[in-house]
């Protein structure tokens, strides 16, 4: 009866104490992510049994049992370390990469993003291969991105040229970069109906410049019958950049958060 008095007879719970549970929520919600699926899996239930059946044995005599389990806990810790040292590393290094930790890290992980968009494009200019590849800003894609191929994957210009290959079913279209990373590929923008244009611009360069006469995204465009590399920002295109005006202009826009793009160079007299 005082055991059950005692349970009762709690402190009024404040807003540390509900603090205090979500994050040990989180964590055992986020651990269980990350062991889904692995050997450490199998580890935890049975670790789990073993500790059943370490109180069963503590409610009943059954002291040899006890004894047993007190004995080899003492090593299970280390014995784990060493069978599992590779899923604890990809369990810390999944968890660093986590959407609440994702926040520290967004601006490296944008300059590592521009750095592959323009190796990609300067291999793809080379070879001439057509391409287009959306960055989202602050205008959420999700229409364009249902309209292609999702992927959710790294960005890195393997990838990027992978996809434009000729011979590779996902080079026609648009591949679209949300949060650092590669939503979509085969992507259908929406073509510009600007009158104003020049005529020597074909379907990509007018998707491109359709898209972000819409929204505030940014699009790099490898034509395919020059190999020039352009930008298209807010209905306006940027031609005949090189790969440090292309940076310049990426990370302005996406780094720094400004659009005044213009650089010295041919582009820049142009757009004066």
């Amino acid at each position: 009866m005082n055991q059950l008095t005692a349970l009762f007879d709690r402190p009024a719970m404040s807003w540390w104490d509900v603090l205090d549970i979500l994050i040990v929520s989180l964590l055992i919600y986020e651990g269980l992510k990350l062991i889904r699926g692995t050997r450490a899996m199998q580890m935890a239930t049975g670790s789990l049994l073993v500790l059943v059946l370490f109180y069963v044995s503590q409610l009943f005599p059954l002291q040899t049992v006890a004894w047993l389990i007190r004995s080899v806990l003492v090593y299970v810790v280390f014995a784990a370390i060493v069978l599992f040292q590779s899923d604890i590393r990809r369990a810390l290094s999944q968890l660093g990469s986590a959407p609440f930790f994702r926040y520290f890290g967004q601006a490296e992980r944008a300059a590592e993003t521009i750095e592959e968009v323009i190796a990609a494009a300067g291999m793809l200019s080379k070879g001439k291969v057509g391409a287009i590849i959306v960055l989202e800003r602050e205008i959420g894609l999700r229409n364009y991105v249902e309209s292609g191929i999702p992927l959710d994957a790294e960005v890195s210009y393997d990838l990027l040229t992978t996809i434009f290959n000729p011979k590779a079913p996902l080079h026609d279209g648009a591949v679209i970069i949300q949060e650092d990373r590669i939503a979509a590929a085969s992507c259908f923008l929406p073509l510009t109906v600007n009158p104003e244009l020049e005529r020597d611009l074909g379907t990509r360069h007018r998707a491109a410049i359709g898209l972000t006469e819409e929204c505030d995204a940014l699009a790099v465009i490898v034509s395919e019958e020059r190999g020039e590399i352009s930008l298209a920002v807010r209905g306006k295109l940027y031609r005949q950049l090189t790969a440090e005006a292309l940076r310049g202009r990426l990370q302005s826009a996406i780094l720094h958060k400004r659009w005044v793009l213009a650089e010295p160079g041919p582009a820049a007299e142009a757009e004066r």
